[in-house]
């Protein structure tokens, strides 16, 4: 069902906030004393640091016995370095105040000793948010959207900063604090190669509705430049108006790249993904960036990860993708939220309660058309005493007085399984009864679940840990009609995120934007 969304209270769902583990408290270690080396020190006015108003920049100053640090030309030239080539890493160097302080820099020699207090303090103030950033990300998803259940990432950061410091391995000070994951590395690297491409001043594509191979159209033009540009269409090209048989492979190696269906036919999709500028692109990259500094730095060795736009769930076990499945999220309306949580029970045969806006916009009107709409459906009205009522007897002026159930079943809504894992939202992963809708390209058709195509295969290979879970007990289980709940002893974390770019083989990879989250991120980002 195209509306269907999960009910906050659904009978069999256990609450989620008893399920959801404390989080570990956090226990600050104490900060270590700052080594300082011979080089010109100053002490440093307390008050000047208080204008800061950052607990950690004060503590770090009493590790230093309020005294400056940065005398050593080549910690200063490393931190100085970073910050202003930190447009590398899709941060941006001026919120770092890069230009200032290489002003600071060119003239260190004649420093008063205010102005040199003062450098140091803005060298170590916008280092230490430099490395928060590069940690944990420049903004915090909570404050952004109200569907994002995400681990909160915590960073000591003098402690970081000072044991490098110390030890004099800022050097590697960066690359150990950003993330791991190989498609943050691929972000990067997707950074890197738009970068070395040209300013692109083509004009937009309009007035295109469908064009198939041998059609003959003036926008070909400069749909061809765009292949051109984007080195999907190699060589010289006439840039004739006709589309010939290499423009229809350059299209469908375009699509492929970006997760259209690569049948070679330029559509409203295509052509809408072809009119994005090079700087367009490159913002989503930056804001992919971002994201991915808010997700959990290390991944469990056993995971489902289903990346939201690209309509598709991953299953890694022991770094090797054991299963590969298509899905489909929510709606831009109801959209699927971004959880980190963990596998616990698989549900076969599960029943289905009609959430409150279906209830509303579909079943009420069906209702008072026809008394036998929920029957045909095999759905069941509950009084609030739990006894069944007859379509005949129901109010349709009070139609939240009752509980609408659908039996379990082929047909049932959620299809033969579905599986629950810990969140603040009540959503799942489960079968449908729509199951011909994997082949589409655009899957974004839930009220906030996740369907997933061949589910059943899904369930026996997290659950056949020992051996214990052949095909025919779960084909004998499905037979019974009867709703029944296992445990997933195996453990298997859940990363249900949001990423619309990425690259492979050095190829630039994206996504539509399905809930329009980019460019108001990138936005965010360099306000």
């Amino acid at each position: 069902m195209k509306k269907l969304y999960s009910l906050a209270v659904i009978c069999i769902f256990v609450s989620c906030k008893k399920e959801t583990p404390k989080p570990t408290p956090v226990i600050k270690k104490p900060v270590p004393a700052i080594i300082l080396t011979d080089e010109r020190k100053v002490e440093i006015d307390t008050a000047a640091i208080g204008t800061f108003k950052s607990e950690t920049l004060k503590q770090f100053y009493i590790a230093s016995e309020n005294q400056t640090v940065w005398g050593n030309l080549a910690k200063r030239k490393y931190v100085l370095a970073q910050l202003e080539n930190s447009d590398k890493l899709g941060l941006n160097p001026e919120d770092y105040k890069a230009s200032q302080l290489k002003k600071f820099e060119s003239k260190i020699s004649k420093l008063s000793d205010k102005d040199l207090a003062t450098y140091d303090i803005l060298l170590t103030y916008n280092f230490e948010k430099y490395l928060s950033h590069l940690y944990k990300g420049k903004l915090d998803p909570k404050k952004l959207y109200n569907n994002w259940d995400l681990e909160e990432k915590t960073f000591d950061v003098n402690n970081v900063l000072i044991k490098a410091f110390n030890k004099d391995k800022l050097d590697s000070i960066v690359d150990n604090i950003q993330p791991k994951t190989q498609t943050y590395k691929q972000l990067l690297k997707a950074l890197e190669i738009i970068n070395t491409f040209p300013d692109d001043n083509i004009n937009s594509i309009e007035g295109v509705e469908k064009i198939v191979l041998n059609d003959t159209n003036s926008a070909l033009i400069n749909i061809k430049k765009r292949l051109l540009y984007w080195n999907d269409l190699s060589g010289k090209d006439s840039l004739t108006k006709i589309y010939n048989q290499k423009t229809f492979e350059a299209v469908k190696r375009f699509q492929e790249r970006h997760g259209l269906a690569s049948d070679g036919v330029i559509g409203v999709g295509t052509i809408k993904a072809l009119n994005f500028s090079k700087e367009k692109r490159k913002e989503q990259i930056i804001a992919n960036l971002e994201r991915w500094r808010w997700y959990t730095s290390e991944l469990a060795e056993n995971y489902f990860i289903i990346n939201i736009p690209d309509y598709s769930l991953n299953v890694v076990e022991s770094q090797d993708t054991t299963l590969v499945r298509n899905v489909v999220v929510g709606t831009s309306k109801r959209r699927t939220p971004v959880i980190t949580s963990f596998l616990k029970t698989v549900v076969f045969n599960p029943t289905w309660t009609v959430p409150p806006t279906i209830l509303k916009e579909d079943v009420v009107p069906a209702m008072k058309r026809n008394r036998n709409y929920l029957a045909k459906k095999n759905i069941t009205i509950y009084d609030t005493s739990g006894n069944v009522v007859d379509p005949i007897a129901w109010n349709e002026n009070k139609p939240n007085n009752y509980r609408y159930v659908q039996s379990p079943g082929y047909s049932n809504s959620l299809g033969l399984m579905k599986i629950l894992f810990p969140n603040h939202h009540s959503v799942y992963l489960h079968d449908t009864n729509h199951r011909n809708i994997f082949g589409r390209n655009n899957r974004s058709m839930s009220s906030g679940c996740v369907r997933v195509e061949n589910p059943l295969e899904l369930a026996q290979h997290i659950l056949d840990v020992d051996g214990n879970w052949p095909q025919d007990r779960i084909d004998t289980i499905i037979a019974s009609k009867k709703t029944m709940s296992f445990k997933i002893t195996k453990k298997y974390s859940l990363y249900q995120w949001y990423w619309t770019a990425w690259s492979k083989k050095n190829q630039l990879l994206f996504r539509a934007d399905i809930y329009n989250l980019d460019s108001d991120l990138y936005a965010k980002l360099r306000n």
